[in-house]
């Protein structure tokens, strides 16, 4: 910085400046006398101009220093008042120059940092994310930051200062040619201010809805004399549980509890990750059957109300994704924990026949039929859709299935119905076609899947406002919403047993015809890898019902024969896998040479849970610029969860994603580290 000549300016500048300008106006004068009022009348006027002249010179250039020392020093002790007022202010503030290097700090600002006067290293030597990118850029702007500092903590300000600016702004000097510019930083102390807003937060109150998933199950597994006592124990745990959170907990009904506590103590459950899952196993008084919870806790709603609704929307999530499990929701986030269990089979066919007939309802108040499953259809989706197809046919609607693409595991099925006589050439249509079809008269039932992002077609959604949902897949955070009817059963083997169930219950004149039973009976066969997961007595009933109705297993099996290319494939996806930490097989399924790498992936991962050892299985494909994983497991791990943290899901033992952006040996990389992240965690073992 360079500084220039100090001069006066302003009204003290006028007021010296004043006497010069009379002295010449005084000497026009004297001249104009000269000329009028002659030589006598000018020689008088003549003597006055020439003394004052001499006074006004003496006074302007001798007197001019003296006042303008006795200005500098007023100035002087004025700033240094201000010095004073300012290093002695209670608000702690400093001055930086334009590196971000402190030039100047109060007494204030010294205390809290607890360093002398004089101390003129950089900012960041005392607060580390002070960096200089976060400093003003204009004079106008102030930026405000939230900061640390030991156990305090400060509400930050600061302003850009001009020297040029702040040297013009003097009343008494002028002054040019000033370059660079001043960093003012005040300090705001709101320890207490955020710890009583914390205390508030920590105190707002929770909702929270406790159900017991198998409430019913667990009383026919006990004596009848001991049943009041499993249900008192179970009372007990949950009460127990609840009260050492300082909360309160009110029974709703037999299998139900509405509960209120501080938001504290959810924090402190969540830290726990909600061990009264794994508790409320432990109580066994001859009871074959572990009982269960599921748990929607609802907070950080604007009232009590919205977080009472949230509790409700994360208790049907958590029942939705197969129960025992626990679901805490806000306004911006969705967090799960639990969920290692498998749900238990219901007994009961009450659910589906209720659900058959407000299908029948549906289908009967509209024209037509359009069906769609998930994009890159299997043969469950396949087959669900086609048993729709039969129930519209039945009740004489128009029926359409929207497909795409078709793999090669779907080929033979759909060639079973292309080129058929039986069959509309229009029965199967792409996305456009069914698009242009939609309207006010048309439902649309969305066959094995939930998420609407990957169904077939997902501006389908938008143009239809009668939706049916039917899936056998655990529900998450995205779901299709709107719908006139969702029917999501997670503890069903496939969509093609729940649709199985609900043709027995549309009306007695359904007949179905033998491709289309083989097409369920695919399905459940596929899902299930030959009826050896996820299998119930409701599933070898519904496979019962279909092949009742002609379905032949014998015949099944040769539409699903693996050529040499895809069977080498798969092989070879097995013989390569990684076992990581012991117990998760890893692989990538090379598919250049096959149609499908997708299923053949799929097939992959069932097999290598074949090894001894391994608890869960994941899968690689590249394929259409996308990596496909397909996750595998038999009980002890839920791969649901695993594959939600990388934005899919599925079952707890059979699920997926598909990643963009990276390479197939990169998502390898991705798995290991969201396995090693959930071990950390505790969410695995």
């Amino acid at each position: 910085m360079k500084k220039s000549r100090i001069r006066l300016k302003g009204f003290i500048k006028t007021f010296l400046s004043v006497f010069l300008y009379l002295d010449i106006a005084l000497i026009f004068i004297t001249l104009l006398v000269y000329m009028i009022g002659g030589i006598n009348a000018g020689g008088v006027l003549s003597c006055f101009t020439a003394t004052y002249t001499v006074i006004v010179l003496l006074f302007y250039f001798r007197m001019k220093p003296l006042i303008m020392n006795e200005l500098i020093s007023f100035a002087t002790q004025y700033g240094q008042i201000q010095k004073k007022l300012l290093r002695e202010l209670g608000l702690p503030s400093c001055l930086l120059d334009d590196t971000g290097k402190i030039i100047w700090t109060n007494a204030g600002f010294e205390k809290i940092v607890h360093q002398e006067k004089g101390y003129h290293k950089t900012i960041t030597t005392l607060f580390p994310t002070l960096t200089s990118d976060k400093f003003p850029v204009s004079d106008d702007e102030e930026v405000q930051l939230d900061l640390s500092y030991e156990e305090n903590s400060y509400s930050l300000r600061m302003r850009r200062i001009s020297l040029n600016e702040m040297a013009s702004n003097s009343d008494i000097i002028e002054a040019s040619g000033y370059d660079g510019y001043l960093i003012a930083i005040y300090l705001f102390d709101e320890t207490a201010l955020r710890l009583a807003v914390q205390e508030v937060d920590d105190q707002s109150m929770t909702a929270g809805l406790f159900y017991i998933d198998n409430y019913e199950e667990a009383l026919e597994s006990v004596e009848e004399v001991r049943r009041s006592l499993l249900v008192a124990l179970i009372d007990r745990k949950i009460n127990k549980y609840i009260a050492s959170c300082n909360g309160i907990v009110r029974k709703l009904e037999k299998d139900k509890y509405f509960v209120v506590m501080p938001k504290k103590s959810c924090l402190q459950l969540q830290e726990n990750r909600f061990d009264i899952l794994e508790d409320v196993k432990t109580v066994n008084i001859g009871n074959e059957m572990s009982v269960t919870l599921s748990i929607g806790i609802g907070l950080d709603g604007l009232s009590y109300s919205q977080n009472y609704e949230f509790a409700r929307n994360a208790i049907d999530l958590a029942l939705g994704r197969g129960g025992d499990q626990a679901v805490v929701k806000t306004m911006d986030s969705t967090v799960y924990y639990g969920g290692k269990s498998q749900q238990v089979e219901k007994n009961t066919r009450v659910k589906a026949r209720v659900k058959a007939h407000a299908l029948r309802e549906i289908i009967t108040a509209n024209d037509t039929v359009i069906v769609m499953g998930h994009r890159v259809g299997d043969v469950d989706s396949f087959g669900a859709s086609v048993g729709i197809y039969r129930i519209a046919k039945t009740l004489e609607r128009k029926c359409h299935i929207v497909l795409n693409d078709v793999t090669t595991s779907m080929q033979p099925l759909v060639d079973l119905f292309r080129n058929n006589p039986e069959y509309e050439q229009d029965m199967i249509v792409g996305s456009q076609a069914a698009i242009d079809m939609a309207g006010g008269n048309v439902v649309l039932v969305v066959c094995d899947v939930n998420k609407p992002s990957i169904t077939e077609c997902p501006e389908l959604l938008r143009f239809c406002k009668n939706i049916v949902v039917l899936d056998h897949h655990r529900q998450g955070t995205e779901t299709i919403e709107n719908a006139t009817l969702s029917y999501v059963e997670p503890y069903a083997s496939s969509t093609c047993e729940m649709v199985s169930e609900i043709l027995q219950y549309i009306g007695e004149n359904v007949k179905i015809h033998t491709e289309e039973a083989d097409s369920m009976y695919s399905g459940i066969m596929v899902d299930t890898n030959n009826f050896m997961q996820k299998t119930g007595v409701r599933t070898f009933e519904a496979a019962a019902f279909l092949r009742r109705n002609g379905a032949d297993v014998t015949r099944v099996r040769k539409l699903f024969r693996e050529d040499a290319n895809e069977y080498k494939t798969k092989a070879d996806a097995v013989s390569q896998a990684e076992i990581y930490r012991g117990a998760y097989a890893i692989s990538i399924c090379n598919g250049e040479e096959v149609v499908s790498p997708t299923i053949i992936g799929a097939q992959a991962a069932n097999e290598l849970l074949n090894i001894k050892g391994v608890r869960a299985s994941f899968v690689c494909t590249e394929y259409q610029n996308m990596v496909y994983v397909s996750a595998r497991s038999i009980d002890e791990v839920n791969v649901q969860v695993i594959m939600e943290r990388l934005g899919g899901g599925g079952h707890m033992s059979m699920a997926g994603c598909q990643m963009e952006g990276i390479t197939v040996t990169e998502s390898i990389g991705v798995i290991k580290k969201t396995l090693d992240a959930m071990i950390e965690e505790g969410e695995l073992k």
